[in-house]
């Protein structure tokens, strides 16, 4: 490993003493960078994946340019299942588009099952060379099974997931076997980017919170059990993130997992009154980089006051940066982040 090596981040994962709060931002890649939209000109979004030198080049532009603590593999949670050749397109402003929706068990029988290293040799090589180049910890990431079911079925983005719960109520022996696939694959296809050299692994669970615990303790927790079981035996870290989920956070707690993520619409009060004994990333609402800077800045500073006192802990928002946000903003809140939490590291050790 580079002598020069930030583990900041990996420490904070696993509740072990930092010297400030690090930093990485959800979405930290993309539209909102110059360099970025200059390379989406000359490449489609999966011809940048499939190009290990370009998808390297992409994935470290907001460490060279932020100085976040962490990098995030540049891909897209289907890219596994476009690998398997499954007809599905990316389309701008809209998301992933499905030409034959899931309807049956019958759908997903004929499936073939993926091999990381046969079908996505391009992920693997851009994580090696990722590993060969950071001077930070490299996250590979993968779509959780609820998640990539809710497009699969409802063949696009959905506001409701009106017939994503449908299946899982109706066909509920279907749903668990389009359950046990993606499951089966999000573990291997995390497993190969750890192998190929990533030092930890975001599940990404990104809808849900449409779910009620309960439905979500029958339906989805079997799974996500087996995913984060098995890469306990990694030694990796694992992170787990969801949008408006935070009923569903005791039930993660559960879970072999290493860090939880939490939006702003979940309080620091309510990880302690909910029991929550995991590293934790979050919360900035993503909104408020629009925000002067001072204000940005205030409320960053209320966070790390609130988090002062808990081990494991990321600075992160509570959702990803969209096309608006300036990149200056994004600078100025990681310097901040990193010196109000060194200060006040400092100040604990000298009282």
């Amino acid at each position: 490993m580079n002598l020069l090596f930030n583990d900041v981040f990996l420490k904070a994962c696993r509740k072990q003493p930092v010297p400030y709060t690090p930093v990485w931002y959800m979405r930290q890649a993309g539209r909102y960078q110059k360099e970025y939209r200059a390379i989406r000109k000359r490449y489609s979004f999966f011809e940048i994946c499939r190009h290990p030198e370009i998808c390297a080049q992409v994935t470290r532009l907001p460490v060279e340019k932020l100085g976040v603590d962490a990098a995030i593999l540049f891909s897209d949670i289907m890219t596994p299942i476009k690998a398997r050749g499954i007809d599905v397109k990316l389309v701008e402003g809209v998301g992933p588009v499905f030409s034959r929706p899931i309807r049956s068990g019958a759908d997903f029988a004929r499936w073939r099952s993926l091999d990381v290293a046969r079908d996505l040799p391009f992920v693997l090589d851009s994580v090696s060379l990722l590993h060969q180049q950071l001077e930070v910890p490299l996250i590979g990431f993968a779509g959780a099974p609820f998640t990539l079911a809710s497009y699969l079925i409802e063949g696009g983005p959905s506001r409701n997931y009106h017939k994503t719960k449908g299946f899982m109520y109706a066909h509920p022996e279907d749903w668990d076997a389009l359950m046990s696939d993606l499951a089966e694959m999000t573990l291997s296809y995390l497993i190969a980017q750890i192998s190929a050299g990533a030092q930890a692994v975001q599940v990404f669970d990104s809808w849900v919170g449409a779910l009620s615990a309960a439905d979500y303790q029958t339906f989805i927790a079997p799974a996500m059990k087996k995913i984060f079981s098995g890469l306990q035996e990694t030694g990796a870290v694992s992170l787990y993130f969801a949008a408006g989920a935070g009923h569903l956070l005791k039930e993660w707690n559960k879970f072999p997992v290493d860090v939880l993520s939490f939006d702003w619409r979940v309080s620091p009060e309510d990880l302690v009154t909910s029991g929550i004994t995991k590293a934790v990333q979050g919360n900035l609402d993503p909104s408020l980089l629009l925000a002067p800077q001072h204000l940005i800045e205030s409320r960053a500073a209320a966070l790390l006051d609130q988090m002062q006192s808990r081990p494991g802990y990321i600075f992160n928002l509570g959702h990803g940066v969209f096309p608006e946000v300036r990149e200056e903003a994004l600078q100025a809140l990681t310097r901040f982040v990193h010196h109000y939490s060194e200060q006040k590291e400092n100040d604990k050790e000298t009282t």
